[in-house]
């Protein structure tokens, strides 16, 4: 089962009916596939009309390559920063076991674990950034969502917290 909150960059899953749960967090892309669709039609447009008054001519052949070159230079753009995906996060929650996996472009993964009933959420204001959202276990503080708005982390933070404590109940 799958659940996504509403307009929220990040995404429960359950895994493999073993009661784990996984979540993944990612940066807001701001771009849709239907904003891409509108992007490049109206690149296309937009690069049609000096063509339509060259139309006929040879002119229009030596202008057609660069207009070309430009709409397929805006598409591997956007196409590249998509692929990346930028910084994302996965939350794997067990009964026992709690692990965050950060992932930035050009880093290599960095990873914690810990027992998900000592882990704690807390929101503090004296940050990096705004409502700057902190996961514990007692021995290590990390942060989540600091690629969020304050708004997305303060979400974040009930949605977890809220599967911590479901997960606690669980607990033999």
């Amino acid at each position: 089962m799958i659940t996504r909150s509403a307009q929220m960059p990040y995404e429960w899953s359950d895994d493999a009916g073993d009661g784990a749960r996984r979540l993944l967090i990612w940066r807001h892309r701001s771009l849709t596939p239907q904003g891409f669709a509108w992007v490049i039609g109206t690149a296309a447009a937009a690069l049609l009309m000096p063509l339509l008054a060259v139309l006929g001519r040879t002119a229009m052949w030596g202008l057609l390559p660069f207009a070309v070159i430009a709409l397929a230079g805006l598409w591997g753009g956007v196409q590249h920063g998509w692929r990346g995906g930028g910084t994302r996060e996965e939350v794997m929650l067990t009964r026992g076991r709690m692990s965050v996996t950060r992932h930035d472009p050009g880093r290599p993964a960095r990873h914690w674990q810990g027992n998900p009933y000592w882990a704690r959420l807390s929101i503090r204001g004296d940050g990096p950034v705004e409502d700057y959202l902190t996961l514990s276990d007692g021995a290590r503080v990390i942060e989540l969502g600091a690629f969020l708005s304050p708004e997305e982390r303060r979400s974040l933070m009930q949605d977890l917290s809220a599967a911590l404590a479901d997960l606690r109940r669980a607990a033999p």
